[in-house]
């Protein structure tokens, strides 16, 4: 087995070279340089590096590399480069492509204004001033304050993670699978391209929105007018679907068209964002000294639409007369003054308020707290009283301005939470930054600051500024139709209208923009299997596939088409991936990774687990359905990357828990050892290889994830001859054949391979030092050496027996399956049959657990359980049988139970013949490995000993004279009953007959060895009695009688024989046909003298039955009838 490398093999690194085969990892530095020999000779030659020379291959010197180390890039082709691409198409294939410009972008163009941008959006616009009118300046404050305390605690964490070490293209979904691993980045990037997506849509919506309701109401194609309550809804969502489908397939061609489009518009959009914002401030600062003009129409306290009518009055004087207006014709039967009018309209007055009164006017107090309404409630005035009949039916309800949707807290949160998401805008681009490290800490915790001041102030000034019926109209149906945001603006309500218009087209742009690249970095780690196909594009890496994905995801949202619904949507998606970028930077903190060592120092993990707190609740607090079903969508992407993804290694933080976890659950097992009730076999397996590496027993490994079912410890080892440095990459192989038989019989453990000079000296390490800690062995699994017979495989053996005896020294438990071929595979199935239970002597409850976790398994789980047990002579069988049916009732475990009677009986003529042979052919083995000096003497001490053995008659001094090589076999174990086998003991007995067909002369498994004879005496009348069975005349064996060759027997060998032919031919008449066979395992001889006898004793034990598991205890209880 030992393969040792020629004289001429020669390494990697030369003659000389002693590497271990391994490739190194891929790096832009090692082995990276591609000079011959002759250039490195020259380069090398003296420069004083005559100690390292033979090191220069793998290991430059850092003067060669130093330029390499600093200007290392590893970013991916950013938006610039697929410009250039484009740009290029069409010219002429010689043309060599220009070099790439560096990096240029700082911290205002590439970070500050781009977080601005996407920060700033829709719900600014359209939303804003209905938040605050719905849940009142305070409330609004809080959930503002709330929501960007989550957004600056992410950034925090966000800035040490970008700030440690490159950050490519990916932006979050780098960061978070980088830092949490593959199945955590899988999952939150998949959650972070849906919230990009379903952004897309919220902002074409808004677009929508501004279009039909503030622009160009005329261009709706289900017209809205004279339709009330579900069919004005209706209608409009119809109307929002319809040109948000146009909208998005034009935003999808501009985007497939190229990006460099949308890259150029992006300022003319974030110019409209920022002269909107300043157009409200302007506004603010105007209404404390000339407030505009926005009257609002209040009858009773209800708001009315003002659409209809031209006066805010029932009647006016006209030439000395009153006459109607058209107010009245709309609330009464006729224009004249005796008409019949609706009860409200007749017993209320109609008055007229100013819809922004101001900064200075102090109606802030008023709208400092919330006034949540249901769907279908009247926007009314505070303050003012109505006289109204609350029985009467309510009438021309499509006149006042009513409630679209019921309104709560939480809603409020998940509406606005999307309003402070674009947080990652600078972290995006990090492959365009001059100075990432430098740029994405300041200038993302800038624009959220920015953000923030807006927000909160913009939160207290609508407060202060706009009538509160005024902000609860979401549409500004009171105000002319106008955007009631628009109604505060300075100079005219059309800068925001148009301003916002724009401003969400190219976030809508962005958002389709963003989002495929996104799914395609995702798709290009190969993280998701089925996502590869979008991991391809067009020539120049345009994302073709993953943009026709998004825009058709994106297509759902515009479904939806109700921006409140689609809004918490998102939210949802955008939390979940902030909650685990806190979670990234927290566990990297609290594990101190050597690697963790961020630029950034102004962060800390009780921030992190405050901002992923915030983030979780937040979640729930939107929308707990939602959050339930974003929480299963990612659960169910982490669990197929972790079953059906790619192998990963990013020495990301997960696998930092993983060890801490498993060096915290190691220091607590090492507190002591097992209580019975936890006690499960941790299985080592020992596995021999075969020439080329390959496992010789496989269905060692399918036992053994039928006897474990993927729970507690498993090992599989293996022993390589050789040393270290000759054959480690023997080694290798073997592990690599180990574990890809484990993962084909879905063994759950490690594999384990030792180089050892012999395969004992590697088979006892394996034993003495495999797991760590607490989590060791107790039980060894070895198959039976079939083969110990033959000559060429006594070291065989002989380490099997060592490996007996070694178990029972460190007390662990052997399990020893013979005919291991015959074993079933893990898809096989039992649909009948019984596993039957020997139990001989008490091992600690082995044998009963043993059936019961087999039967656990699929293959055993038809199978029903019997127990035998063995009376002697002086037992009560029946109340031993009424005993074990008691304990098994304790143990809980369901089995047929029988006692077997074993009288005494006179020792067989075949049983002497049987040892007889045995004897002859363990001298034979010896003699044949014995030198000429060693043989003598050797011959001397068996004359020796077979006379003493003549002489001596007392069975105590009566010591079986054995070889010292030693057959790998299994032995039977010794009972009590020394004195039931006496030959001295004249008594009526019955003898064995030998139920093997064979001869006695040539007893089955006895072979004589090539090359020797031996010599048989037995008579025609002996053998004749021997095979038929039938007991001498008289019916008494006389010990002096017996044939001179008998005499000089061992008696002990002749005793132990006799017990296993009788419990051999019990076992064969009871458990023929049984599926599995368990039996007590004999333990070993304790001089070296017997090791031939012992595997001999076994073979017989075992003799005719299919599948036998041999198991010996190991010297503790390991099943308790107590819960």
């Amino acid at each position: 087995m030992l393969n040792n490398m020629t004289d001429t093999e020669e390494g990697e690194g030369g003659p000389n070279s002693q590497g271990d085969g391994n490739p190194k990892e891929s790096s832009p530095f090692i082995n990276s340089s591609s000079a011959s020999d002759v250039e490195k000779s020259q380069q090398y030659d003296g420069k004083n590096m005559a100690l390292f020379e033979e090191e220069m291959d793998n290991s430059p010197m850092v003067s060669s590399i130093l330029s390499s180390l600093a200007n290392y890039s590893n970013l991916p082709q950013g938006s610039k480069e697929h410009e250039e691409a484009e740009n290029e198409e069409g010219a002429a294939p010689s043309k060599k492509k220009p070099a790439v410009k560096a990096p240029s972008l700082g911290t205002l163009m590439g970070v500050y204004l781009p977080c601005i941008q996407n920060i700033f959006g829709v719900i600014l616009f359209l939303r804003m001033t209905w938040m605050v009118g719905i849940g009142g300046v305070f409330g609004s404050f809080i959930i503002v304050f709330m929501c960007c305390s989550t957004t600056m605690l992410t950034a925090i964490s966000m800035s040490a993670i970008a700030t440690n070490g490159v950050v490519p293209a990916g932006g979050s979904y780098y960061m978070i699978s980088r830092s949490l691993g593959p199945e955590f980045g899988g999952a939150v990037g998949i959650c972070f391209y849906l919230g990009t997506t379903f952004a897309g849509a919220m902002y074409i919506l808004g677009a929508i929105e501004l279009l039909l309701i503030y622009i160009l109401p005329q261009a709706a194609i289900f017209k809205m007018e004279g339709l009330e309550g579900a069919d004005m809804e209706a209608a409009m969502l119809n109307n929002m679907r319809v040109y948000g489908t146009i909208v998005l397939s034009f935003m999808a061609t501009v985007v497939f068209v190229g990006v460099k489009y949308v890259n150029k518009l992006a300022l003319v959009f974030l110019a409209c964002v920022i002269l909107s914002i300043l157009a409200v401030y302007a506004g603010v600062i105007k209404t404390a000294f000339e407030p505009p003009v926005f009257p609002v129409c209040i009858l009773g306290n209800r708001t009315l639409i003002s659409k209809g009518f031209d006066v805010c009055a029932k009647v006016i004087e006209r030439d000395n007369g009153t006459v109607t207006t058209k107010l009245w014709k709309i609330f009464c039967d006729s224009e004249f003054l005796n008409a019949t009018c609706d009860e409200y309209f007749a017993n209320n007055n109609v008055s007229e308020i100013q819809g922004i009164p101001g900064v200075s006017s102090g109606i802030l107090a008023e709208n400092l707290f919330g006034y949540y309404l249901e769907k279908g409630d009247f926007l009314e005035k505070r303050g003012i009283s109505a006289m109204q009949d609350p029985d009467a039916p309510i009438t021309n309800s499509n006149r006042y301005v009513l409630a679209d949707i019921t309104s709560f807290f939480t809603l409020l949160v998940g509406i606005y939470f999307p309003s402070v998401t674009g947080i990652m805008a600078g972290s995006n681009r990090s492959g365009d930054l001059r100075d990432a490290q430098k740029s994405i800490p300041i200038g993302t915790i800038a624009a959220i600051t920015t953000t923030s001041i807006v927000y909160m102030s913009a939160v207290v000034l609508f407060g202060a500024c706009i009538e509160g019926v005024v902000l609860r109209d979401k549409f500004g149906e009171g105000v002319d139709g106008n955007l009631v945001i628009g109604t505060l603006a300075w100079p005219s309500p059309w800068v925001i209208v148009i301003g916002s218009f724009f401003s969400t087209c190219g976030a809508g742009l962005q958002s389709l923009t963003g989002a495929p690249r996104l799914l395609q970095a995702i798709s290009r780690d190969s993280v998701i299997p089925f996502l590869k196909v979008f991991g391809h594009g067009k020539a120049n890496g345009e994302p073709t596939w993953a943009l026709l994905l998004t825009a058709s995801i994106c297509e759902i949202g515009i479904i939806i088409a109700s921006l409140d619904a689609v809004a918490p949507i998102l939210s949802m998606f955008f939390l979940m991936c902030y909650m685990f970028v806190n979670l990234a930077c927290a566990l990297q903190t609290l594990l101190r990774t050597p690697n963790w060592r961020p630029r950034f120092k102004f962060y800390h993990w009780a921030l992190s687990f405050l901002g992923m707190s915030l983030c979780l609740s937040l979640m729930f607090i939107c929308s707990w359905y939602y959050a339930i079903v974003a929480m299963v969508i990612a659960t169910c992407i982490y669990k197929y990357i972790e079953f059906a993804g790619a192998e990963k290694e990013w020495g990301d933080g997960i696998r930092g828990i993983s060890l801490s976890a498993a060096r915290f659950a190691l220091m607590r097992l090492e507190e002591g050892p097992p209580h019975t009730k936890n006690w499960r076999p941790q299985i080592m397996v020992l596995v021999s290889m075969d020439s080329e590496q390959n496992v010789e027993q496989p269905r060692l490994l399918s036992l053994t994830n039928q006897l474990k079912a993927g729970k507690g410890l498993t090992i599989v080892g293996t022993s390589v001859v050789g040393t270290f440095l000759n054959n480690h990459a023997e080694a290798q192989k073997a592990d690599q054949s180990l574990r890809k038989l484990m993962e084909t019989e879905k063994v759950k453990g490690f594999s384990q391979v030792v180089i050892s000079s012999n395969l004992r000296d590697g088979t006892s390490h394996l034993i003495q030092v495999g797991g760590l800690g607490g989590l060791k062995h107790n039980t060894v699994l070895v198959s039976w050496p079939r083969t110990w017979k033959q000559a060429e495989d006594t070291l065989r053996f002989r380490n099997f027996i060592e490996v007996v005896r070694e178990t029972t020294a460190a007390s662990m438990a052997l399990l020893v399956p013979k005919n291991i071929a015959a074993y079933p595979s893990n898809g096989e199935r039992f649909t009948e049959g019984h596993i039957d239970v020997w139990w001989i002597v008490h091992d600690g409850g082995m044998l009963m657990l043993l059936p019961f976790l087999l039967r656990q398994h699929k293959v055993w789980r038809k199978c029903k359980m019997r127990i035998f047990t063995v009376a002697q002579m002086d037992d009560n069988s029946i109340q031993m049988k009424k005993d074990l049916i008691t304990f098994l009732y304790h143990l809980r475990i369901d089995a047929e139970v029988e006692v077997v009677e074993m009288h005494d009986s006179d020792i067989s003529a075949y049983t002497y013949e049987k040892t007889l042979v045995m004897e002859q052919r363990s001298q034979i083995l010896k003699q044949m490995h014995l030198t000429k000096n060693e043989m003598e003497r050797e011959i001397q001490s068996i004359t020796d000993s077979s006379r003493g053995s003549i002489r001596r008659k007392n069975p105590s001094n009566l010591q079986s004279q054995q070889s010292s090589e030693e057959p790998a076999g299994v032995s039977v174990e010794e009972k009590p009953e020394e004195e039931s086998v006496a030959v001295s003991r004249p008594k009526q007995v019955q003898l064995i007959h030998n139920k093997n067909p064979t001869s006695p002369t040539t007893p089955a498994g006895s072979a004589a060895t090539p090359g020797s004879e031996v010599q048989m005496t037995w008579t025609d009348k002996a053998e004749t009695q021997a095979a038929a069975g039938h007991p001498e005349q008289g019916g008494v064996k006389d010990i002096f009688n017996m044939k001179p060759e008998w005499e000089s027997l061992n008696q002990s060998n002749v005793r132990r024989m006799h017990t296993a032919l009788r419990l051999n031919e019990v076992i064969m008449k009871k458990s023929k046909e049984a599926k599995l066979v368990l039996l007590n395992m004999p333990g070993p001889p304790k001089n070296r003298m017997g090791e031939e006898n012992y595997m001999e004793f076994l073979e017989v034990l075992t003799e005719g039955l299919n599948r036998v598991l041999l198991v010996r205890g190991g010297g503790r209880e390991v099943i308790t009838i107590y819960s």
